[in-house]
Protein backbone atom coordinates (compact mmCIF):
# COMPACT_ATOMS: atom_id res chain seq x y z
CA UNK A 1 0.00 0.00 0.00
CA UNK A 2 1.30 3.52 -1.24
CA UNK A 3 0.43 6.69 -1.03
CA UNK A 4 1.03 9.58 -3.47
CA UNK A 5 1.87 7.73 -6.69
CA UNK A 6 1.02 4.92 -5.59
CA UNK A 7 -2.06 2.57 -4.67
CA UNK A 8 -4.35 4.23 -1.98
CA UNK A 9 -5.57 0.28 -0.87
CA UNK A 10 -4.51 -1.68 1.87
CA UNK A 11 -4.07 -0.92 4.89
CA UNK A 12 -1.65 0.97 7.54
CA UNK A 13 -0.09 -0.93 10.39
CA UNK A 14 0.19 0.99 13.64
CA UNK A 15 3.32 0.26 15.86
CA UNK A 16 1.52 1.33 18.95
CA UNK A 17 3.13 3.35 22.11
CA UNK A 18 5.47 0.48 23.48
CA UNK A 19 8.05 -1.62 22.10
CA UNK A 20 7.04 -4.07 25.40
CA UNK A 21 3.82 -5.94 24.28
CA UNK A 22 3.47 -6.72 28.22
CA UNK A 23 2.39 -3.09 28.72
CA UNK A 24 -0.56 -3.06 26.49
CA UNK A 25 -2.89 -4.10 28.94
CA UNK A 26 -1.61 -1.32 31.63
CA UNK A 27 -1.88 1.02 28.69
CA UNK A 28 -5.18 0.25 28.16
CA UNK A 29 -6.28 0.77 31.21
CA UNK A 30 -4.97 3.83 31.75
CA UNK A 31 -6.15 5.26 27.87
CA UNK A 32 -9.61 3.88 28.23
CA UNK A 33 -10.42 5.31 32.08
CA UNK A 34 -8.54 8.90 30.97
CA UNK A 35 -11.05 8.37 28.09
CA UNK A 36 -14.20 8.14 30.39
CA UNK A 37 -12.88 10.96 32.16
CA UNK A 38 -12.37 13.11 29.38
CA UNK A 39 -16.14 12.37 27.81
CA UNK A 40 -17.60 12.86 31.54
CA UNK A 41 -16.12 16.27 31.91
CA UNK A 42 -16.38 18.22 28.98
CA UNK A 43 -19.80 16.78 28.37
CA UNK A 44 -20.55 18.45 32.36
CA UNK A 45 -19.37 21.58 30.64
CA UNK A 46 -21.03 21.76 27.61
CA UNK A 47 -24.09 20.58 29.31
CA UNK A 48 -23.50 23.14 32.18
CA UNK A 49 -23.23 25.76 29.65
CA UNK A 50 -25.96 25.22 27.73
CA UNK A 51 -28.64 24.50 30.54
CA UNK A 52 -27.62 27.01 33.38
CA UNK A 53 -28.86 30.66 32.24
CA UNK A 54 -26.07 32.00 34.79
CA UNK A 55 -23.26 30.80 32.12
CA UNK A 56 -24.91 32.23 29.48
CA UNK A 57 -21.89 34.71 28.54
CA UNK A 58 -18.96 34.42 26.19
CA UNK A 59 -16.77 33.24 28.34
CA UNK A 60 -18.93 29.96 28.95
CA UNK A 61 -19.53 30.15 25.02
CA UNK A 62 -15.71 29.86 24.29
CA UNK A 63 -15.22 27.16 26.63
CA UNK A 64 -18.16 25.34 25.50
CA UNK A 65 -16.68 25.22 21.76
CA UNK A 66 -13.23 24.05 23.58
CA UNK A 67 -15.05 21.19 25.72
CA UNK A 68 -16.59 20.36 22.32
CA UNK A 69 -13.14 20.70 20.51
CA UNK A 70 -11.65 18.11 22.98
CA UNK A 71 -14.73 15.53 22.44
CA UNK A 72 -13.45 15.51 18.99
CA UNK A 73 -10.08 15.62 19.42
CA UNK A 74 -9.52 12.46 21.23
CA UNK A 75 -11.94 10.72 20.45
CA UNK A 76 -10.45 11.02 17.09
CA UNK A 77 -7.70 8.68 18.30
CA UNK A 78 -8.46 6.91 21.26
CA UNK A 79 -10.77 4.25 19.82
CA UNK A 80 -8.69 3.25 17.27
CA UNK A 81 -5.85 3.49 19.84
CA UNK A 82 -7.77 1.32 22.37
CA UNK A 83 -8.78 -1.37 19.06
CA UNK A 84 -5.14 -2.00 18.51
CA UNK A 85 -4.52 -2.34 22.64
CA UNK A 86 -7.19 -4.94 22.61
CA UNK A 87 -5.40 -7.67 20.47
CA UNK A 88 -3.09 -8.81 17.97
CA UNK A 89 -4.37 -6.66 15.01
CA UNK A 90 -2.56 -2.99 14.70
CA UNK A 91 -3.87 -2.24 11.48
CA UNK A 92 -6.06 0.55 10.45
CA UNK A 93 -7.47 1.24 6.81
CA UNK A 94 -6.18 3.68 4.20
CA UNK A 95 -9.53 5.28 4.63
CA UNK A 96 -9.09 5.69 8.42
CA UNK A 97 -5.62 6.71 8.17
CA UNK A 98 -6.46 9.71 5.87
CA UNK A 99 -9.78 10.69 8.14
CA UNK A 100 -7.84 10.43 11.02
CA UNK A 101 -4.78 12.91 9.59
CA UNK A 102 -7.37 15.06 8.38
CA UNK A 103 -9.36 15.79 11.31
CA UNK A 104 -6.66 15.24 13.93
CA UNK A 105 -4.38 17.93 12.26
CA UNK A 106 -7.57 20.19 11.94
CA UNK A 107 -9.09 19.89 15.38
CA UNK A 108 -5.47 20.81 16.93
CA UNK A 109 -5.04 23.70 14.87
CA UNK A 110 -8.62 24.76 15.80
CA UNK A 111 -7.43 24.81 19.87
CA UNK A 112 -4.46 27.03 18.85
CA UNK A 113 -6.38 29.75 17.78
CA UNK A 114 -9.58 29.26 20.01
CA UNK A 115 -6.98 29.63 23.23
CA UNK A 116 -6.00 32.81 21.30
CA UNK A 117 -9.65 33.89 21.20
CA UNK A 118 -10.37 32.98 24.85
CA UNK A 119 -7.50 35.04 25.37
CA UNK A 120 -9.16 37.99 24.41
CA UNK A 121 -12.02 37.33 25.67
CA UNK A 122 -10.42 37.66 29.14
CA UNK A 123 -8.53 40.40 28.09
CA UNK A 124 -11.90 42.52 27.04
CA UNK A 125 -13.33 41.31 30.65
CA UNK A 126 -10.70 42.36 32.42
CA UNK A 127 -9.24 46.04 30.40
CA UNK A 128 -12.61 46.80 29.52
CA UNK A 129 -15.07 45.66 31.62
CA UNK A 130 -17.88 48.75 30.96
CA UNK A 131 -17.62 47.82 27.38
CA UNK A 132 -17.32 43.73 28.05
CA UNK A 133 -20.75 43.09 27.07
CA UNK A 134 -20.93 45.58 24.27
CA UNK A 135 -17.70 44.19 22.61
CA UNK A 136 -18.11 40.12 22.94
CA UNK A 137 -21.92 40.59 21.69
CA UNK A 138 -23.30 36.98 20.51
CA UNK A 139 -22.45 38.13 16.68
CA UNK A 140 -18.68 38.39 17.10
CA UNK A 141 -18.59 35.30 19.66
CA UNK A 142 -20.24 33.33 16.69
CA UNK A 143 -17.74 35.34 14.10
CA UNK A 144 -14.76 34.40 16.29
CA UNK A 145 -15.64 30.47 17.18
CA UNK A 146 -16.10 29.68 13.15
CA UNK A 147 -12.61 31.38 12.63
CA UNK A 148 -11.39 29.36 15.10
CA UNK A 149 -13.36 25.89 13.20
CA UNK A 150 -12.63 27.04 9.66
CA UNK A 151 -8.89 28.65 9.81
CA UNK A 152 -8.41 25.21 11.10
CA UNK A 153 -9.68 23.69 8.51
CA UNK A 154 -7.86 25.21 6.15
CA UNK A 155 -4.45 24.67 7.97
CA UNK A 156 -5.61 20.94 7.91
CA UNK A 157 -6.26 20.27 4.43
CA UNK A 158 -3.22 22.08 3.03
CA UNK A 159 -0.69 20.11 5.34
CA UNK A 160 -2.46 16.82 5.40
CA UNK A 161 -2.86 17.25 1.64
CA UNK A 162 0.85 18.32 0.92
CA UNK A 163 1.38 14.97 2.97
CA UNK A 164 -0.18 12.53 1.16
CA UNK A 165 1.64 13.43 -2.14
CA UNK A 166 4.72 11.83 -0.48
CA UNK A 167 6.09 8.46 -2.09
CA UNK A 168 6.21 5.70 0.78
CA UNK A 169 6.90 3.08 -1.44
CA UNK A 170 5.15 0.02 0.04
CA UNK A 171 6.07 0.67 3.61
CA UNK A 172 3.27 -0.10 6.01
CA UNK A 173 4.30 -0.09 9.57
CA UNK A 174 3.87 3.75 11.19
CA UNK A 175 5.90 3.84 13.97
CA UNK A 176 3.28 5.66 16.02
CA UNK A 177 -0.42 4.89 17.45
CA UNK A 178 -2.45 7.35 15.00
CA UNK A 179 -1.45 8.99 11.42
CA UNK A 180 -0.36 12.26 12.03
CA UNK A 181 1.59 13.99 9.94
CA UNK A 182 5.22 13.81 11.62
CA UNK A 183 4.83 10.35 11.78
CA UNK A 184 3.91 9.91 8.35
CA UNK A 185 6.75 12.53 7.18
CA UNK A 186 9.12 9.36 9.01
CA UNK A 187 7.20 6.90 6.68
CA UNK A 188 8.05 8.52 3.45
CA UNK A 189 10.72 6.78 1.36
CA UNK A 190 11.61 9.95 -0.73
CA UNK A 191 13.17 13.33 -0.18
CA UNK A 192 10.77 14.83 2.86
CA UNK A 193 12.80 18.46 2.93
CA UNK A 194 10.07 20.50 1.69
CA UNK A 195 7.30 19.24 3.48
CA UNK A 196 9.17 19.93 7.22
CA UNK A 197 9.89 22.62 5.49
CA UNK A 198 6.05 23.66 4.90
CA UNK A 199 5.35 21.32 8.46
CA UNK A 200 7.52 24.25 10.58
CA UNK A 201 6.32 27.12 8.80
CA UNK A 202 2.89 26.37 9.21
CA UNK A 203 3.12 25.34 12.89
CA UNK A 204 5.33 28.23 13.55
CA UNK A 205 2.81 30.25 12.25
CA UNK A 206 -0.16 28.59 14.50
CA UNK A 207 1.93 28.36 17.57
CA UNK A 208 4.01 31.76 17.36
CA UNK A 209 1.27 34.37 16.66
CA UNK A 210 -1.84 32.83 18.76
CA UNK A 211 0.77 32.44 21.28
CA UNK A 212 2.02 35.99 21.03
CA UNK A 213 -1.03 37.25 21.26
CA UNK A 214 -2.22 35.13 24.36
CA UNK A 215 1.20 36.39 26.36
CA UNK A 216 0.94 40.37 25.02
CA UNK A 217 -2.75 40.23 26.17
CA UNK A 218 -1.96 38.86 29.48
CA UNK A 219 0.61 41.42 30.59
CA UNK A 220 -1.96 44.07 29.57
CA UNK A 221 -4.58 42.02 31.80
CA UNK A 222 -1.77 41.52 34.45
CA UNK A 223 -1.17 45.20 34.43
CA UNK A 224 -5.39 45.73 34.95
CA UNK A 225 -5.65 43.33 37.79
CA UNK A 226 -2.67 45.17 39.31
CA UNK A 227 -4.88 48.32 39.79
CA UNK A 228 -7.99 46.41 41.47
CA UNK A 229 -8.17 47.70 44.96
CA UNK A 230 -10.45 45.05 45.88
CA UNK A 231 -8.24 41.74 46.79
CA UNK A 232 -11.51 39.53 46.45
CA UNK A 233 -11.71 41.13 42.53
CA UNK A 234 -7.84 40.44 41.99
CA UNK A 235 -8.16 36.98 43.53
CA UNK A 236 -11.22 36.18 41.18
CA UNK A 237 -9.69 37.69 37.92
CA UNK A 238 -6.19 36.35 38.47
CA UNK A 239 -8.25 32.51 39.77
CA UNK A 240 -9.95 33.07 36.16
CA UNK A 241 -6.89 33.96 34.30
CA UNK A 242 -4.60 31.19 35.58
CA UNK A 243 -6.94 28.64 34.57
CA UNK A 244 -6.47 29.58 30.98
CA UNK A 245 -2.71 30.11 30.79
CA UNK A 246 -2.11 26.29 32.51
CA UNK A 247 -4.06 25.39 29.52
CA UNK A 248 -1.94 27.43 26.95
CA UNK A 249 1.23 26.15 28.42
CA UNK A 250 0.39 22.59 28.05
CA UNK A 251 -0.88 22.63 24.89
CA UNK A 252 1.21 24.94 23.40
CA UNK A 253 4.58 22.61 24.99
CA UNK A 254 3.30 19.65 23.67
CA UNK A 255 2.59 21.07 20.31
CA UNK A 256 5.33 22.64 19.60
CA UNK A 257 7.74 19.66 20.92
CA UNK A 258 6.09 17.02 18.52
CA UNK A 259 5.48 19.86 15.49
CA UNK A 260 8.04 22.15 15.02
CA UNK A 261 11.66 19.38 15.62
CA UNK A 262 12.29 18.04 12.69
CA UNK A 263 10.55 14.61 11.97
CA UNK A 264 13.48 13.16 10.63
CA UNK A 265 15.04 13.37 13.10
CA UNK A 266 13.19 13.55 16.51
CA UNK A 267 13.37 10.64 19.01
CA UNK A 268 10.48 8.95 18.27
CA UNK A 269 10.11 7.68 21.97
CA UNK A 270 9.72 11.02 23.61
CA UNK A 271 7.61 12.00 19.86
CA UNK A 272 4.70 9.65 20.89
CA UNK A 273 4.66 10.54 24.80
CA UNK A 274 4.11 14.05 23.48
CA UNK A 275 1.45 12.50 20.50
CA UNK A 276 -0.23 10.73 23.92
CA UNK A 277 0.42 14.31 26.59
CA UNK A 278 -1.59 16.74 24.00
CA UNK A 279 -4.22 13.57 22.13
CA UNK A 280 -5.35 12.31 25.89
CA UNK A 281 -3.93 13.94 28.93
CA UNK A 282 -4.66 17.98 27.99
CA UNK A 283 -8.52 17.21 26.98
CA UNK A 284 -8.65 15.00 30.46
CA UNK A 285 -7.23 17.70 32.43
CA UNK A 286 -9.09 20.68 30.38
CA UNK A 287 -12.52 20.18 32.55
CA UNK A 288 -10.65 19.55 36.19
CA UNK A 289 -8.43 23.54 35.29
CA UNK A 290 -11.38 25.22 34.77
CA UNK A 291 -13.54 23.97 37.16
CA UNK A 292 -11.66 23.39 40.24
CA UNK A 293 -11.60 27.02 41.04
CA UNK A 294 -14.12 28.18 39.13
CA UNK A 295 -17.24 28.97 41.72
CA UNK A 296 -19.75 29.81 38.54
CA UNK A 297 -19.34 26.13 37.15
CA UNK A 298 -19.55 24.82 40.78
CA UNK A 299 -22.78 26.27 41.62
CA UNK A 300 -24.31 25.40 38.11
CA UNK A 301 -23.18 21.81 38.88
CA UNK A 302 -25.41 22.22 42.37
CA UNK A 303 -28.07 23.64 40.96
CA UNK A 304 -28.58 21.13 38.41
CA UNK A 305 -27.90 17.92 40.95
CA UNK A 306 -30.39 19.79 43.01
CA UNK A 307 -33.35 20.04 40.21
CA UNK A 308 -32.77 16.51 39.79
CA UNK A 309 -32.62 15.29 43.01
CA UNK A 310 -36.17 17.28 42.99
CA UNK A 311 -37.21 15.86 40.26
CA UNK A 312 -36.58 12.43 41.47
Amino acid sequence: MELGSNSSSGAFILMGISDHPQLEMIFFVVILSSYLLTVIGNSTIILLSRLDARLHTPMYFFLSNLSSLDLAFTTSSVPQMLKNLSGPDKTISYGGCVTQLYVFLWLGATECILLMVMAFDRYVAVCRPLHYITIMNPRLCWLLAAISWLGGLGNSVIQSTFTLQLPFCGHQKVDNFLCEVPAMIKLACGDTSLNEAVLNGVCTFFTAVPLSIILISYCFISWAVLKIHSVEGQRKAFNTCLSHLVVVFLFYGSAIYGYLLPAKSSNQDQGKFISLFYSVVTPMVNPLIYTLRNKEVKGALRRLLGKGRKVS
